[in-house]
């Protein structure tokens, strides 16, 4: 647990808006892959010469810490949420709709707060798949998903490995934090309905 938020920590200084650029243009219907190389390469040494100087990054040494402890609450918390929800769908128990909505409306707070803080909002002009409707009978297929959603999210090596900056696993992290704020909000959104 505590590597996982040490993870997520250096990501808050290591996440630069560079990466929210487009990928390059193909080149006769293919992906260039010098220029993909060259952009990388652009973008790592455009993060050192700025590191720490992000615009919108707290410069107070206890406004980052501040940030760095509601981090971790937020993370902490939506893995607990994470385990308690798997464990409610693993019982033989109907389905408690006061805790999912509970649990999933904080999931939602939470997840979009670490989005903001760690800067891992959707890449502009990125599509991320919405989540698709569901209904009262598919409950727990989407539990299950949003769960799977949030493991893919602390599991990808970007989180795990901080030191090493690739963009197509930061691409990842981003839509699967989105996914994890858009399912959660659905489901919050229907479980109220069987209050």
């Amino acid at each position: 647990m505590k590597y996982l938020f040490v993870a997520l920590i250096l990501m808050l200084f290591v996440a630069v808006p560079a990466f929210s650029q487009t990928s390059p243009p193909p080149v006769s219907g293919r992906i260039n892959p010098d220029r993909i190389r060259q952009q990388d390469i652009s973008n790592r040494e455009w993060q050192l010469r700025n590191f720490g100087k992000e615009p919108g990054r707290p410069t107070d040494r206890r406004q980052v810490e501040a940030l760095m402890k509601q981090t971790e609450e937020d993370f902490n918390r939506i893995l607990f949420l994470h385990n308690e929800i798997a464990h409610a769908i693993s019982s033989n128990n109907d389905l408690n709709y006061q805790f999912v909505s509970d649990a999933t409306g904080e999931i939602k707070k939470r997840a979009s707060r670490v989005q903001s803080s760690l800067h891992l909002a959707p890449e502009e002009g990125r599509v991320i798949e919405k989540a698709q409707e569901f209904n009262d009978s598919q409950m727990k297929d989407a539990l299950i998903k949003l769960c799977k959603q949030i493991r893919s999210f602390v599991t990808n090596p970007s989180i795990e490995n901080p030191g090493t900056v690739d963009a197509k696993h930061l691409t990842k992290a981003r839509g699967d934090l989105e996914s994890v704020i858009q399912l959660s909000g659905q489901i919050n959104r229907l479980s109220k309905n069987h209050k």
